[in-house]
């Protein structure tokens, strides 16, 4: 098993998620802006992180193959050049009673194999800590994987935003999710859990007890 880790964005991570931003957005986000969103407190910043272990490749030989083929690939030359590799990025806005998910980000070598799943779950589980009571976010009509995921945490089409994307002109479908304080969420915060726990193994992944733990006490995670 590969360990993964989920845990806010720190100054230390900053390049890291740079990099990924401009892997995954072109760079969405410039530094001093990632810089504000660390001082903000209405921003929650989480991050991926997969640990290499002590071997060459980082990596338990006996894990799944596909994993192992993933992490060896040349391609990763490009990604943040810290110990672990950060595989993950994402961030949520608390605005008055609302969540907006701004920016969810998996690294191209590891989507589809539940990554995006977990960085959803672990946002909103964020924003209902925060008492906050429906999600937003913005995502391209032609990003179906994308809204396959969020039909799946039972977001739905509410607007559309016209020619919102600057790089392809593509509308802005806006989505919307409510009840984030109902206990029948609750439940179904619970059975992604279970969900995410058996696809994640069926990668090769371990979420790490540590930042399992963290995620689950009943205060938000905290960068400081």
């Amino acid at each position: 098993m590969n360990l993964l880790e989920l845990k806010p964005l720190t100054a230390a991570y900053l390049s890291a998620a740079l990099e990924l931003d401009q892997l995954c957005f072109g760079g969405l986000w410039t530094r001093s802006g990632y810089e504000r969103e660390l001082d903000s407190p209405n921003s929650q910043l989480l991050i991926l992180e997969a640990h290499r272990g002590e071997e060459e490749s980082g990596l338990d030989r006996q894990s799944s193959p596909v994993l192992t083929q993933n992490l060896l690939k040349p391609e990763l030359e490009t990604v943040p050049s810290v110990p672990n590799l950060v595989v993950g990025l994402g961030c949520f806005w608390s605005i008055l009673e609302e969540a907006h998910i701004t920016i969810l980000a998996v690294h191209p070598n590891y989507q589809r194999q539940g990554l995006g799943k977990l960085l959803l779950y672990a946002l909103l589980l964020q924003a209902r800590k925060r008492l906050l009571e429906w999600a937003t976010l913005e995502v391209k009509p032609s990003n179906q994987a994308a809204l396959s995921l969020y039909h799946k945490f039972g977001f739905t089409e509410v607007g559309r935003r016209r020619r919102y994307y600057k790089d392809t002109g593509e509308d802005a479908l806006i989505l919307w999710r409510g009840g984030l304080q109902k206990l029948e969420f609750e439940e179904t915060l619970a059975t992604y859990y279970h969900e995410i726990e058996q696809n994640l193994t069926f990668w090769g992944w371990q979420w790490s007890d540590t930042s399992k733990e963290q995620m689950m006490t009943s205060k938000p995670l905290s960068s400081e």
